[in-house]
């Protein structure tokens, strides 16, 4: 009989190596075949014994599927996400599939590994803009309907949460961040502010700081990270460099 192999479901973190957990490391090393949408199976790298499985996007039930049948033929899988597997990752396709899939699929061994999530790359970049509640959501609908982001992002607003936004717009998408805009604009104050964080953490980084009013949802594009203060978020000046971003941990107490 065929020793049962494992998956692990690793987030490789924003991007540079050194946001890369131990664990996710370890897991990598072990693993003998690797599932991933191509640009992040391309950021681990090549070595000996690692058979690579990249694909293309929108097909991650089908990678989930692989990984659970190669791990049920006694295969070590990793399948990879961009930062935290858990957060818009693939840490729920793979557990989508075992649940709709074979009975057996059930008893294997399989290990979510913690990563660094791009929030949180965002915000220590930033400074310090979730120091009190903040709730993250995906602008993109190709798995739920607009109107279902439309209410949660009112709802988030009404809420005076600070709001992190992931796939904000894309080539097939490029309408959501606007009409996402629009709609905080009619609740949240103008003077609320915005930052946009590109790439954090790679050799493109980009930080655009500036406030609901007069922020540009034009700069946006698949790899930034939206941002958008609560009334008790500021902007903290540094003399000769961007200023910091604070959302106190107290709220409605003044400063």
């Amino acid at each position: 009989m065929t020793e049962t192999g494992k998956v692990f479901i690793v987030g490789l973190g924003p991007g540079p190596d050194k946001w890369l957990v131990p664990e996710a490391s370890a897991a990598l090393a072990e693993a003998d075949a690797l599932i991933g949408y191509k640009p992040y199976a391309d950021r681990v790298p090549e070595r000996a014994g690692l058979e690579r499985f990249p694909t293309d996007n929108r097909v991650e039930l089908d990678r989930a599927r692989h990984a659970l049948a190669l791990a049920q033929a006694g295969r070590k899988v990793a399948v990879v996400s961009g930062g935290d597997a858990g957060v818009f990752g693939m840490a729920a396709a793979v557990l989508e599939a075992v649940e709709q899939g074979e009975a057996v699929w059930r008893a294997l061994d399989i290990q979510v590994v913690p990563g660094v999530s791009a929030v949180l790359a965002a915000a220590a970049r930033l400074g310090a803009p979730l120091g009190h509640d903040f709730c993250v959501l995906s602008l993109s609908d190709n798995l739920k309907p607009w109107e279902i982001i439309a209410k949660r992002l009112r709802a988030a607003a009404e809420g005076d949460f600070v709001i992190a936004l992931y796939n904000p717009a894309s080539k097939a998408r490029p309408r959501q961040i606007f009409d996402a805009f629009d709609l905080l604009r009619e609740t949240k104050s103008g003077e609320t502010p915005v930052a946009f964080a590109r790439a954090v953490g790679r050799p493109d980084e980009r930080i655009v700081l500036s406030d609901l009013a007069t922020a540009d949802p034009g700069l946006v594009d698949m790899a930034t990270l939206v941002l958008i203060g609560s009334s008790e978020t500021r902007f903290v000046a540094r003399p000769g460099r961007e200023p910091w971003l604070l959302t106190p941990r107290s709220y409605g107490l003044g400063r």
